[in-house]
């Protein structure tokens, strides 16, 4: 199942957002080492993790998170604004109808196939996501790890500026765009996964 969850919670908050807190913190902390906030010791949370933030998650059959993204709206600070503005060659796309996907998260407790599952899933939930919001265009950061994968999805993207080595990796900015034909691209490079989406309330509840 995919929820989605507008605005930022930990602790006392939702188990699915505390599971996907968690799990950012060992991916990008504990695993790939990046200098980034970390709240408890145990929850990675940033400036940007903020009532403004929204999140697609993807739960497995026990309710646990299984694999997230993070949605930010242009118009507000975001990653590439606030923090990487150098790697577009132009202006940073900014707008009501753009938002930037950060915090691409699977959980280490999968296996491979159940990650590309899940990674499949989210990005279809992000597709469904941007059409019923009147979402035109997504910016995102990419290291070279990640950039075959979003290339591969099938939707329409294109470089915002020449890639620049960051943290020892090649690391460029992306923009995405997203229409009504985009479902069918995912289709027809065999990454559209239909599935059941609730928007969910920040203690857990479905929204009626």
């Amino acid at each position: 199942m995919i929820e989605i969850f507008e605005g930022a919670e930990w602790g006392e908050g939702s188990p699915v957002l505390n599971g996907m807190y968690r799990d950012r913190k060992r991916i990008f902390v504990d695993l790939l080492g990046w200098d980034v906030p970390v709240v408890d010791s145990v929850y990675e949370v940033d400036q940007f993790d903020d009532e403004h933030a929204i999140y697609v998650v993807a739960t497995n059959e026990r309710g646990e998170h299984d694999g997230s993204i993070r949605l930010l709206p242009s118009v507000r600070p975001h990653v590439l604004g606030n923090i990487f503005p150098e790697l577009c060659d132009g202006p940073i796309p900014s707008g009501e109808h753009i938002f930037e996907l950060s915090r691409a998260c699977l959980s280490p407790r999968n296996r491979a196939a159940r990650r590309l599952q899940v990674r499949n899933a989210v990005t279809t939930a992000v597709v469904e996501f941007a059409l019923l919001r009147g979402i035109r265009r997504f910016t995102c950061i990419a290291d070279s790890g990640w950039l075959s994968q979003i290339l591969s999805l099938g939707w329409d993207c294109r470089p915002l500026g020449l890639p620049r080595e960051i943290a020892g990796l090649s690391t460029g900015a992306l923009v995405i765009e997203i229409d009504g034909d985009t479902p069918d691209k995912l289709r027809t490079a065999g990454t559209y996964v239909p599935m059941r989406i609730v928007h969910a309330h920040a203690d857990g509840r479905a929204a009626a």
